[in-house]
């Protein structure tokens, strides 16, 4: 944001600074040291606060509803890293918003005194397109520590030309992570070319890749463009590159590097310009290792790698897309999960990912008679012997050290109101307790912090 530091340097936390933020078109916030929100623009006003008075809130409870910070709360603050660093910090966080959690990126500025210390911070929200913190038809749906993380990655890399690797096990949605990274560059309206290397043999890679003139060779009928041609200001994603032969490597290499190319049986060099994305679930250094993988194409697409998370390692995430992925499937019925089957997603490892939960659930709609999904629907006696837990106890799952009540009590308070959507009066209903009980509670927990 360094269009504004300077011209906020000379302008005093009042009414020149609040008409100063209101020129800006993103969303933006004034806080003080003390987290405290000391003036918002009209743009941030218009699209996370839905009008409401929220100066003087801090601004975890706005954004998290949290009763402290966020590094408090197991989540990265940027307000305490720019105040350590004095400098620009950004982050990729969930925040209440007046239509729900949603993922939104995060960029906070110190502006510092004659002395080279912060007196406030501007920061900067940005509300994320394509993906979902809630059951989705069309968008990426996640909201677990891991997917968030590989977002945080893929909102960094999105605006640049610059070559995205994408790593990960087969099935965990990286051609859809490819096509965001297409949406969000600026080359969003040019096409988007998908070329599955694990189909393309030796013999067709240069057909296929570069195309080829009339008569080129046998049953060469007609001129055909290639996949290359046909991403021309656009994205050219390559799936699963570390199956293309080592024999055409260099082709792909001199590809990339020069950003020419030769038809199959013509001529004349041609050039092209594209954004390119690769993914695999190969171990690619490994294969430089055992000469099965050139080196310089390695070194040449693994400049911005992203890990792709399996979902063994996104658990909170498994509901989520075992709705999106029912509603996707089977629009005009309203198929849910009973709580044992539920349980039992939490609980299998997934091998093959959130291709294998689509197989699942389609397999188990087709046998359904209802519209309940039950355990004995998705998997077979094998697996319910394996993978089966214990619902009671699943629901009440406890780890770590043992903790005094009070504390237990306080951190489920606080996950309570950071996961709810209700006001706290309805919280309160909720949970069991009068609305004074509840706000003596939280004066508790506040103490206690």
């Amino acid at each position: 944001m360094p269009d504004c530091v300077s011209a906020i340097k000379d302008i005093s936390v009042s009414k020149d600074l609040l008409d100063f933020l209101d020129s800006l078109p993103e969303p933006r916030l004034v806080l003080g040291t003390d987290y405290r929100i000391i003036a918002s623009n009209s743009a941030y006003r218009k699209v996370f606060s839905e009008g409401k008075q929220i100066n003087g809130k801090r601004c975890y409870e706005v954004s998290h509803r949290y009763l402290k910070p966020c590094d408090q709360q197991g989540e990265a603050c940027p307000l305490k890293v720019a105040k350590e660093t004095k400098s620009t910090h950004r982050v990729f966080h969930i925040h209440h918003t007046p239509r729900g959690r949603e993922h939104v990126e995060v960029d906070l500025t110190p502006i510092l005194d004659e002395s080279g210390n912060p007196i406030f911070y501007i920061e900067t929200l940005r509300k994320q397109q394509h993906i979902s913190v809630l059951p989705s038809h069309e968008h990426a749906v996640g909201k677990s520590v891991a997917f968030t993380k590989m977002l945080g990655m893929v909102e960094r890399v999105a605006p640049s030309d610059t070559p995205a690797l994408l790593l990960g096990e087969s099935g965990t949605g990286k051609e859809v992570i490819a096509d965001i990274l297409h949406k969000k560059s600026h080359r969003s309206k040019s096409a988007f070319v998908v070329v599955d290397c694990s189909g393309l043999t030796e013999t067709l890679f240069e057909s296929e890749m570069f195309g080829h003139e009339k008569g080129s060779f046998t049953g060469a009928f007609t001129e055909k463009k290639g996949l290359v041609e046909m991403a021309h200001g656009g994205t050219l994603f390559l799936d699963e590159v570390g199956e293309i032969p080592l024999t055409q490597q260099v082709k792909l290499l001199r590809l990339i590097e020069t950003n020419t190319y030769r038809k199959v049986g013509g001529i004349e060099l041609l050039r092209t310009n594209f954004r390119l994305i690769c993914a695999t679930h190969r171990d690619l250094k490994s294969m430089v290792d055992n000469g099965t993988f050139r080196q310089d194409l390695y070194f040449r697409i693994n400049t911005f790698p992203i890990y792709m998370p399996p979902l063994r390692e996104r658990k909170e995430d498994i509901s989520l897309l075992a709705e999106s992925l029912l509603n996707r499937l089977f629009p005009n019925r309203r198929i849910s999960l009973s709580i044992e089957a539920a349980e039992f997603l939490k609980s299998y490892p997934f091998p093959g990912n959130i291709r294998e939960l689509r197989n699942m659930l389609e397999r188990a709609v087709l046998l359904v008679d209802s519209d309940i999904i039950e355990l004995c629907h998705l998997a077979d006696e094998s697996q319910l012997e394996m993978y089966k837990p214990n619902t009671e106890l699943a629901r009440y799952e406890f780890q770590g050290e043992i903790l005094p009540l009070h504390i237990m009590e306080s951190k489920y308070l606080q996950w309570a109101i950071s996961e709810s959507y209700e006001n706290k009066k309805t919280l309160a209903s909720k949970l069991g307790i009068t609305s004074r009980t509840f706000y003596r509670k939280l004066r508790e927990v506040k103490k206690y912090n």
